[in-house]
């Protein structure tokens, strides 16, 4: 499932993966499924999305200084990649990290993103920080001059109907974003 967005974005968020009823079912990614309602509706209040939902590709969203992908490319068994998996992936990330050269912010929606975003890091000449920066929701780091990782709880519904994610918590964390923005 490819990455979408704004190619001038600042703002590069990296989830987990395609959603088996979402994405597989739509096209695109967070797209019909109740992880990219939370997505988009926060992405929306930030003035990132021109709309608030997104029900399939061609649905008449646009994105604003944002694009979205993810840690791995197909839905993984149990929504929980293998090592391997995000290893196999990791090209796709690459590959995005050269054609998005406005990012000033790497969004990273729960650890396995977190993680993928520190290895990409590495492997495009970063050096990290040791120990390893620790994932936290509202955990930032700055990885070069100019250019902040932040992390978030996933929005998953595992997070967002349980309240481990509330929309004003996902809110607070993209206004941090928004603040790295131009430093």
């Amino acid at each position: 499932m490819p990455g979408f967005g704004d190619s001038a974005a600042w703002l590069w968020i990296i989830g987990l993966a395609p959603a088996a009823h979402g994405a597989n079912r739509t096209g695109r990614i967070f797209t019909g499924d109740r992880s990219g309602d939370f997505l988009f509706a926060a992405l929306h209040r930030a003035g990132l999305a021109n709309q608030a939902t997104s029900v399939r590709a061609g649905d008449g969203l646009k994105l604003s200084g944002c694009y979205i992908s993810a840690t791995v490319r197909c839905a993984p068994p149990g929504n929980k990649p293998l090592p391997e998996e995000v290893a196999a992936c990791s090209e796709y990330l690459d590959f995005e990290w050269e054609a998005l050269s406005r990012k000033r912010v790497l969004f990273a929606l729960g650890k396995i993103a977190w993680d993928a975003v520190l290895a990409l890091a590495a492997r495009n000449g970063i050096a990290l920080a040791r120990p390893r920066p620790a994932f936290g929701h509202g955990a930032e780091v700055e990885l070069m001059r100019g250019l902040w990782l932040i992390g978030s709880y996933h929005v998953s519904q595992q997070n967002t109907f349980t309240g481990k994610l509330t929309p004003e918590m996902f809110d607070g964390v993209l206004r941090g974003a928004k603040a790295r923005k131009g430093r």
